[in-house]
């Protein structure tokens, strides 16, 4: 049996405030192409299908679009679990009539764990895979929260309840596949984090787990699974440093850490109990640029992605020493007429800064704002000639913001 093993499509997803519905339409589009010219069996999506839980109209166009076409390929079965971005109720809405399609929706945990085992046939009607589809374990349908509970126990009960629901699929999938086939394949899907997976700036996955309390480890996966396909991580990477525990990571880019970065789906084939993957690259469809450094050197790399006629998005990251006052507009400047859009600029001097200061013990409310613009100003070695400049352009700033707060009373 040949599966494919996605995740993470985050279908309306904004990309510092363009929309990304042409891009992940071209994905989708060359999913259903790989899954014909690899003829796989089964298509098997691990969460975060939508980027919100109340996706658009143009988002939801996209996965019903999909799901058509699948029904007409040689994909014979088709198996989403629902992540922590996506509404299970929209999920598991149109489910009884997608599974007369063979798509089988698990949007949220069931108080019966036995709805989240699958038993998929092959076109003869002889069971073929067993799949324990765990969907995003939210804290509310696993367990019940005590009064006075800390966050750390929190934390702890709730990795407990997670280990313990991982632990009840495979035990009865375990006795499923007895009664049925000792050789029977047994895959098993979540979406969640496990300690020490990979993330990269920007990518949203750590803002999602504050304080680890979804980080659970590797050991609370059963020996029994013969292969783990993970979502919720957006880097492709392995579990533990098994091959046969993976994340397959998110199709699609997710910040400009990963301008360079190659994305990837994974194709399974699967002999009894032996499972190989095989990484599978997704083309670039909308491409990248970060570029860093100093003034000249930014306007440098702009020129070159003018000269290759790109049509990038693009990040410029300002890390030189002096300070440019009319930097965004030099940069924004640069990219006229082309085919760059600049989607962000930042400037490293500022945030380290920034850093620096907070390190400091004394205590901002002690100083005046004047005083504040004042070191910032020296400790940046600003000419006095510049400073003159800056200390007006201030003092405006200040006097703006205080008539603001005083409703244009002085």
């Amino acid at each position: 049996m040949r599966l494919l093993h996605t995740s993470d499509w985050h279908l309306g997803h904004r990309f510092h405030g363009q929309q990304r519905h042409e891009e992940q339409g071209r994905f989708l589009d060359w999913l259903v192409k790989l899954i014909e010219e690899q003829a796989v069996d089964g298509l098997l999506v691990a969460g975060d299908i939508f980027d919100t839980t109340a996706p658009g109209s143009r988002a939801q166009a996209l996965y019903y679009r999909l799901l058509h076409r699948l029904a007409a390929s040689s994909c014979r079965q088709v198996v989403i679990i629902g992540g922590n971005h996506d509404s299970p109720a929209l999920l598991e809405a149109p489910r009884e009539l997608l599974r007369r399609l063979n798509i089988h929706v698990i949007g949220m945990a069931d108080s019966d764990c036995r709805k989240e085992i699958l038993l998929l046939d092959n076109p003869q009607g002889v069971p073929q895979l067993l799949v324990g589809a765990v969907p995003y374990l939210r804290d509310r349908d696993i367990r019940h929260a005590t009064a006075g509970e800390t966050l750390e126990d929190k934390g702890r009960c709730q990795r407990e309840a997670i280990r313990a629901h991982y632990q009840d699929i495979c035990r009865l999938a375990e006795e499923r596949r007895r009664q049925i086939d000792p050789n029977l394949p047994l895959v098993v899907m979540g979406h969640l984090f496990v300690a020490g997976g990979r993330t990269v700036d920007g990518d949203g996955v750590r803002d999602l787990a504050v304080g680890g309390l979804d980080r659970i480890e590797a050991t609370c996966f059963p020996a029994t699974i013969d292969y783990l396909a993970l979502g919720h991580l957006h880097l492709g990477q392995l579990v533990a440093g098994n091959p046969c525990r993976r994340y397959c990571g998110a199709p699609l880019p997710m910040s400009f850490a990963e301008a360079k970065a190659t994305k990837q789906v994974l194709l399974l084939t699967i002999k009894g109990r032996e499972t190989t993957v095989t990484p599978i690259a997704v083309p670039c469809f909308q491409p990248l640029a970060s570029v860093r450094g100093d003034l000249p050197t930014l306007l440098r790399e702009v020129a070159r992605l003018r000269a290759e006629n790109a049509s990038a998005w693009v990040e410029l990251v300002y890390e030189g020493d002096p300070v440019v006052p009319d930097l965004r507009e030099q940069l924004l400047a640069a990219v006229e007429g082309s085919g760059l859009s600049v989607l962000r600029i930042r400037n490293n001097r500022i945030f380290d800064y920034v850093l620096r200061q907070a390190g400091q013990i004394e205590s901002l409310d002690n100083l005046k704002v004047e005083e504040v613009f004042e070191r910032c100003l020296a400790i940046n070695g600003i000419e006095e000639q510049q400073r003159q400049v800056l200390r007006t352009a201030f003092a405006e700033i200040v006097d703006s913001l205080e008539q603001e707060q005083t409703g244009g009373v002085p």
